[in-house]
C-alpha cells in the first residue's frame, strides 16, 4: 500500500491547524487566568518561589473520611498573608485519592512553612512526614533559566536554517523550520490546555525537551528531503507530487519504526520515571509524534506546494514572453 501525502494535503494541513488554534487559544486563556499569567502554567524553576506538597497519613483512623476542602486550605493560606498563592488538590501516588495538596506561594522561610503546614493540618487532617515536599528557588535564577532556554532555541533555528540552506535550499530550509514551528506549537499547546485542566506546570527540563524535539524533527525532515532530492535527480521530468510521495513512501517504514523504538523507551520513563522525569517524557512523546507526522505530513507537502506553485509561475511568465514576441513580429 502506497500513501499519497499530497492528494489529502489539505486534510493534514487543517488537522495541525485546527490543534494549533486549540493550543493558541489555550495559552490566551491561560494568560488571563490569574493563578497563572503566562500561556503556560510555569513551574517553580521559572518564577521562583516555595512549592510545598503536603499529602494526608491515611494510615491514621479517620484522617482520610472526609475528602479535602480546597476553600479551608484557601481561607488558612490568605489568614497567613497568602491570598494570591496557587493551590491544588493532587492524588496520593500510592491509592489515587485526592490526598494530597499543592501550593505554589512566595518564598517562606522555615518558620513560615512550619506555621502554614500546621494549620492546614488542623483543618484537613495530619500529613505523612515522608510524603512531603517542600522546594524553594529564587526568582533571579527562574528568570535566567526562562532566558537561557528561549537563547537556547533561537540559536538552534538560526542553525538549522543555515545548515538545511547549504546542505539543500533555502525553500527546503524554510519549510523544515515551519515544520518545526509546527511541532513546537503543538508541544507547547497541549501542555497550556494541560496546563489548565490538569495543573500540569512546564519547569527547566520542558525548554531540553523542546530542544531535543527540535533535533530529532529535523533529523526526520532531512532524512525524507535526502530522499526527495535523489528520487528528483533520478526522475527530473517526473512532477514534485509523485516525487514526493515515491520519497516518502521509501523512507515511510524508516519513520516509523524509529519513532515506535524511542516512544517505547519514553513510555517507560513516563510510567516508571518517577514524578520529576514524568513531565519530560510527556513533552518528548508529544514532540516526537508530531516530529513525524510533520516530516511526513506537513514538510513535504509544503515544499511539493511550493515547486507546484514555483513552476507554475515560471510557466506563465515564459508564455507571456513568447506571447509578446509573437505579437512584435
Amino acid at each position: 500500500m502506497k500513501l499519497s501525502v499530497n492528494k489529502s494535503r489539505s486534510l493534514w494541513w487543517g488537522l495541525s491547524c485546527t490543534i494549533i488554534l486549540a493550543g493558541i487559544i489555550s495559552m490566551i486563556v491561560s494568560w488571563q487566568n490569574p493563578e497563572i499569567r503566562a500561556p503556560l502554567r510555569p513551574g517553580l524553576d521559572f518564577v521562583g518561589g516555595t512549592r510545598l506538597q503536603f499529602e494526608r497519613d491515611c494510615s491514621k483512623p479517620n484522617n482520610c473520611d472526609q475528602p479535602i476542602d480546597i476553600n479551608a486550605v484557601r481561607e488558612v493560606a490568605q489568614a497567613q498573608g497568602l491570598g494570591d498563592s496557587s493551590i491544588q488538590i493532587v492524588a496520593d501516588k500510592e491509592t489515587g485519592k485526592d490526598n494530597g495538596v499543592l501550593i505554589r506561594t512566595k518564598n517562606l522561610n522555615v518558620e513560615q512553612r512550619t506555621k502554614l503546614q500546621k494549620a492546614i493540618s488542623e483543618k484537613i487532617g495530619s500529613f505523612d512526614p515522608q510524603k512531603t515536599q517542600i522546594d524553594t528557588v529564587g526568582p533571579t535564577i527562574g528568570r535566567e533559566l526562562f532566558r537561557s532556554g528561549i537563547i537556547a532555541l533561537i540559536v538552534s533555528f538560526v542553525g538549522i536554517v543555515v545548515y538545511l540552506t547549504f546542505r539543500f535550499q533555502l525553500d527546503y530550509a524554510v519549510f523544515a523550520i515551519i515544520a518545526l514551528f509546527h511541532d513546537i506549537l503543538i508541544t507547547t499547546g497541549i501542555f497550556s490546555i494541560l496546563g489548565l485542566v490538569a495543573g500540569i506546570e512546564v519547569d527547566s527540563l520542558f525548554v531540553v525537551a523542546l530542544l531535543t524535539i527540535t533535533g530529532f524533527s529535523v533529523n526526520d525532515t532531512v532524512v525524507i528531503y535526502d530522499r526527495i532530492r535523489e528520487v528528483l535527480n533520478l526522475n527530473p521530468y517526473q512532477s514534485i507530487s509523485q516525487v514526493v510521495d515515491d520519497a516518502v513512501n521509501q523512507t515511510l517504514t524508516r519513520s516509523i519504526n524509529t519513532t515506535l523504538t524511542v516512544l517505547l523507551t519514553l513510555f517507560s520513563i513516563l510510567i516508571f520515571g518517577g514524578e520529576t522525569l514524568k513531565n519530560f517524557a510527556l513533552a518528548l512523546i508529544i514532540g516526537f509524534t508530531m516530529g513525524a507526522y510533520s516530516s511526513i505530513f506537513i514538510a513535504s507537502t509544503l515544499l511539493a506546494w511550493w515547486r507546484e506553485r514555483k513552476g507554475k509561475a515560471i510557466a506563465t511568465s515564459i508564455n507571456q514572453s513568447v506571447d509578446a514576441s509573437s505579437t512584435e513580429q
